[in-house]
């Protein structure tokens, strides 16, 4: 089925709220807290600018949330899984692009993430990959 999409969400494994966000920072550098993309996102202390240079150049809207204020339509299309990256579409349900596997596969890679994506996409709007 191909789909058109509106716009790209990534969900964060981490909260964000204030103790959210020093809980997960604490955490991952005392190797007790993980995202991948997270990792692939920022770096440690803040946005990498090869993120938002790659975000802007992409063919969709792109945003993040943490999983505790993402789409209530993304958690029911990621069934709660974080981190994720979901589609959601124009005429269709949202879909998820890319699962946790896929982003750990990144390697907090911004590039490797970018080429994950343009697969998905296109496999998406049915377009051979």
């Amino acid at each position: 089925m191909a789909a058109e999409v509106r716009r790209v969400v990534g969900v964060y494994d981490a909260d964000g709220t204030w103790w959210g966000e020093v809980s997960y920072f604490v955490g991952a550098r005392l190797g007790r807290a993980h995202c991948a993309l997270c990792d692939i996102t920022h770096g440690p202390l803040r946005e990498k600018a090869e993120w938002r240079r790659c975000r802007d150049a992409l063919p969709v809207p792109v945003e993040c949330f943490h999983r505790d204020d993402q789409p209530a339509a993304v958690r029911e299309a990621a069934d709660g899984v974080v981190p994720v990256v979901v589609a959601e579409c124009v005429d269709a349900p949202p879909a998820v692009l890319l699962g946790p596997d896929e982003l750990e596969a990144c390697a907090g890679s911004v590039e490797a993430f970018a080429a994950r994506l343009a697969e998905a996409l296109d496999r998406l709007a049915g377009r051979p990959g």
